[in-house]
């Protein structure tokens, strides 16, 4: 098995932590742990979101760095009389990719218990059903158990969260790395690296490196979150689609995974701010740091709640290329990651109050 360096450890660590929407206390305390050595003050929302303040200048603008802690997954609804498992999505899951994937229920008292997701046989379907994508509502979840009752000795309860069962791996190409929750751990990673990088550099700005919650479920630690930070510039860093891999066509998608950071113009929660996307363009033509736009009409990031907070905070979301998000698993390119981090740097260190009043007031 391969070494892991220190910032692969992390992301391994961070990836995973189990932490479905509403859930968050596994991927806030990892969170916590990597980014409060960097901060000059920690602080929450009322819902659980991480605020890690750093500053550069205590007169300066404040500038918010989001990613959010919660991923997609399940929860208990029900245990019928047999011991399966009914269950409610958290997040918005394809039903083609959840059949006869391994999960984990995690019990009040911490315990795992790893099931399965199950369905009818395809053999006993008519032929007209088997051909059609399997209803998610016709799902259960086998964790072994006989009976309702034996079930619920093991702790099981309606309302444990359920989590898809995957390690974090490196794959054969090194640059490659697969886990679950790269939606969106890996934007927590970016706030972590960049209080880091910032841990001995000038900037004239207040930095707000955040973890916020419940983003799957409607962008809703992002909004509380931002109330108590009143920020002067918000960037939320998420996954975007990567459009290289079979089928995925130009006019959907034209990312692709290693060629840099995404510069989300346009999504369905948020119109990029003008005047901080051409900022964010030209600092990354200026420091040679490469970068790919990209248009997602289908979804929304935490940048659509960050922007609407108070008398509206300008805003750009930055994504990171990932294969099959919302999925079980997913792959990004590590340098994509890096660049990220380095590109979010540049631009705060240039936020000063004149550039900030220019981007608001021009």
């Amino acid at each position: 098995m391969q070494q892991l360096d220190e910032t692969l450890k992390m992301l391994k660590i961070l990836t995973d932590a189990r932490a479905v929407s509403g859930n968050e206390r596994e991927a806030r305390e990892v969170m916590k742990k990597y980014i409060e050595p960097f901060a000059d003050r920690m602080d929450s929302d009322n819902l659980g979101s991480v605020i890690a303040e750093k500053v550069g200048d205590a007169n300066g603008p404040k500038i918010m760095v989001a990613g959010h802690l919660d991923e997609i997954g399940f929860m208990v609804t029900q245990i019928d009389d047999k011991g399966f498992l009914k269950f409610q999505t958290i997040g918005g899951w394809w039903s083609q990719v959840m059949l006869a994937q391994r999960v984990q229920v995690i019990t009040r008292n911490g315990e795992t218990i790893i099931g399965v997701i199950g369905s009818k046989p395809p053999h006993i379907l008519p032929a007209e059903v088997r051909n059609k994508a399997f209803q998610i509502k016709d799902m259960f979840i086998d964790v072994g158990a006989a009976s309702k009752e034996e079930a619920e000795g093991w702790g099981i309860l309606p309302g444990d969260m359920v989590v898809p069962y995957f390690e974090f791996t490196v794959m054969k190409n090194e640059k490659h790395l697969l886990a679950k929750a790269w939606d969106n751990r890996i934007g927590c990673a970016i706030a972590i690296e960049v209080l880091k990088g910032l841990k001995d550099e000038k900037h004239p700005n207040i930095v707000y490196g955040c973890g916020v919650v419940q983003e799957e479920v409607g962008l809703r630690g992002a909004k509380t979150a931002t109330h108590k930070i009143q920020p002067d510039i918000g960037f939320a860093v998420d996954v975007g689609i990567a459009g290289d891999t079979p089928g995925i066509t130009s006019k959907e998608s034209t990312s692709k995974m290693g060629a840099g950071p995404q510069i989300i113009i346009y999504d369905a929660s948020m119109i990029s701010h003008k005047g901080l996307r051409d900022l964010v363009v030209d600092t990354a033509n200026e420091s040679g740091i490469p970068f790919q736009y990209e248009a997602i009409p289908g979804g929304g990031t935490d940048a659509g709640s960050i922007h609407l907070t108070a008398n509206g905070v300008p805003a750009l979301s930055i994504g990171i290329a990932t294969r099959y998000i919302h999925s079980n698993a997913g792959i990004l390119h590590r340098d994509d990651f890096e660049n990220t981090v380095k590109l979010i740097i540049e631009v705060i260190k240039k936020l000063d109050r004149e550039t900030v009043n220019k981007i608001i007031f021009e």
